[in-house]
């Protein structure tokens, strides 16, 4: 089994990088982009083969060690 899991910063915490390349956009011209905030994606190859299982070894990654939970959020998507 595979897990993606997405770690974004929580709402209201400050992205400087986000801010970085949300100025970046706008000197190269494109226009009308809001707020931009960035994150980061991370996959993980498992041997397991019963999904809940699998996602809740995942969670325990994430939060001991995957995702700082105090400032940011985490998704986990499972696949086959």
């Amino acid at each position: 089994m595979k897990a993606i899991v997405h770690v974004t910063l929580k709402p209201g915490v400050l992205d400087p990088q986000g801010k970085a390349i949300g100025h970046a956009l706008d000197t190269l011209g494109f226009s009308g982009v809001g707020e931009v905030r960035q994150g980061k994606v991370i996959e993980i190859d498992l041997d397991e083969t019963d999904a809940g299982k699998a996602e809740a070894t995942v969670k325990s990654m994430c939060e001991k060690l995957l995702a700082n939970t105090v400032i940011e959020n985490y998704a986990i998507r499972i696949e086959a």
